[in-house]
């Protein structure tokens, strides 16, 4: 779907805040915009059925717990939550190369310019995937689930995952040309 700014001359019935609230828990249960960290499954579903399936960018957000929240008794649980990420994306790098994904890009935040304090990052990933379906798929790649279960959800304190249009091969591109 192709958005204008109607201040700049273009004419347009949806903004982008609007397909935001058609899919956003957030606008229709009231959640706090702080503590997200997975899709929930009214948002799986939605990317499930995004026609046309192609690729994209997802590009990934990350704010850490300064502590992992494992579950008790989790043996080498005593960490921070940036080093519980990197047990899961050991596991979840393994399964963006089996669905044909590749890791594009990544740097740590270091200075917030715009936003609130609720706005901050600590880390910035861009993963080109072939398609939906491909992204979906990981989810099957042994040790997926259980390394995003334990290890993921004890990193993460707020996540924010924006799918992105994106070429037939991984790469990333810019709006003024070459």
């Amino acid at each position: 779907m192709i958005y204008s700014n109607p201040q700049l001359g273009g004419k347009s019935k949806t903004q982008p805040r609007d397909v935001v609230r058609s899919f956003s828990p957030c606008y229709d249960a009231g959640v706090s915009l702080d503590h997200h960290a997975e899709p929930t499954p009214n948002q799986l579903a939605a990317i499930a059925a995004y026609h046309p399936d192609g690729p994209f960018v997802a590009l990934n957000l990350n704010r850490y717990r300064e502590r992992a929240a494992y579950p008790a008794g989790t043996p080498d649980g005593d960490v921070s939550g940036r080093e519980a990420y990197m047990r899961y994306g050991t596991v979840a790098f393994a399964a963006i190369k089996s669905v044909g994904g590749s890791i594009l890009w990544s740097t740590q935040g270091r200075q917030l310019a715009i936003g609130c304090e609720h706005d901050v990052f600590h880390e910035v990933v861009a993963v080109w995937y072939p398609s939906r379906a491909a992204f979906l798929s990981m989810e099957a790649y042994p040790g997926y689930r259980h390394a995003f279960d334990l290890h993921r959800r004890a990193a993460i304190e707020h996540a924010v995952l924006v799918l992105c249009d994106a070429g037939a091969e991984p790469g990333l591109t810019s709006p003024f040309g070459s």
